[in-house]
């Protein structure tokens, strides 16, 4: 996975874009949607049931997308008869699914690249930005949990979420408006 720019724009966990296939992508669609329903666990499966899901995606991840499959025809190219045509969006050298080791290893490039510390990010912390990024913007936790394909929404924020800014406005909202100047 040379780009993360999936898993920052929809939340999916790298197992589940991992055995992403081109069939389940569609960038022309209104919106343009990536539908979440295999991964590379034992089986295939997802993580969960509510984890199969249809996730629309921004601009942003259709853009870098779009750039991906470019970038991708020169290494199937490059490997001419050896190419394995499994239609995965996010594939090795040989189109072959990539393992864990792969992905990390692709990712500290990305983040050293950026200026930052290669050791101190994961490609998990692509997920957890994401259920961040979503709270601190006010999208309500249930749907973040949907989007994640978490089954409940315990996780999401005891695990994912990391506080960007005070969540509980309310109290401090209620006074404002009770003592206005």
């Amino acid at each position: 996975m040379h780009d993360p720019g999936e898993k920052a724009c929809t939340g999916a966990r790298t197992e589940e874009l991992c055995a992403l296939t081109c069939s389940h992508v569609d960038l022309q669609g209104e919106p343009p949607s990536s539908m979440v329903w295999r991964s590379v666990r034992a089986g295939g499966d997802t993580k969960t049931e509510k984890s199969r899901r249809t996730l629309a995606m921004p601009k942003r991840c259709v853009d870098a997308l779009k750039a991906h499959r470019e970038r991708q025809a020169v290494p199937r190219k490059a490997a001419g008869i050896r190419w394995q045509d499994n239609d995965l969006v996010f594939a090795s050298t040989v189109g072959t699914p990539l393992d864990s080791h792969n992905v990390r290893r692709a990712f500290r490039k990305v983040v050293k690249k950026a200026g930052l510390n290669e050791k101190e990010w994961t490609p998990r912390e692509m997920r957890h930005s994401f259920v961040s990024l979503l709270s601190a913007s006010g999208v309500p936790i249930e749907n973040i949990s949907r989007l994640v394909g978490h089954s409940n929404t315990k996780v999401t924020e005891t695990v994912y979420r990391k506080q960007l800014r005070p969540v509980l406005l309310e109290g401090a909202e209620a006074m404002d408006d009770l003592f206005k100047p």
